[in-house]
């Protein structure tokens, strides 16, 4: 089992920027990725990186704006958000991904963002 910690949310303005962090430890990981659940909605995808960083995926909502990226000797994923908006607001979860399934998950960062 994989252990994931996330931090790094707050209370922003639309427009701000906002890094959210996720240290993975323990486990086997093919991808660390970030989901994010607003109230009242379905959690959804918001990017993904591979355990070697090669590769990268966005969502499209967030492509452009977030940028996934990870460090491999601190076994960390950053998420870095830009140009934030009020429909950001969420709790973001990170996740770990291992034979074709997200395993394990952190406790979840709240992330506002006030218009």
């Amino acid at each position: 089992q994989v252990q994931l910690v996330e931090s790094g949310g707050g209370l922003v303005q639309a427009g701000d920027s906002l890094r959210l962090s996720c240290a993975a430890s323990g486990g086997t990981v093919s991808r660390l990725g970030w989901f994010r659940q607003a109230p009242g909605k379905e959690r959804e995808f918001v990017a993904a990186i591979t355990w070697s960083g090669l590769n990268t995926y966005y969502a499209d909502s967030t492509k452009g704006r977030f940028t996934i990226s990870r460090d491999n000797a601190k076994n960390t994923v950053y998420l870095q958000m830009n140009s934030l908006k009020p429909e950001d607001t969420a709790v973001y979860y990170c996740a770990s991904y291992y034979r074709s399934i997200w395993s394990d998950w952190g406790q979840g960062t709240q992330v506002t963002v006030s218009s």
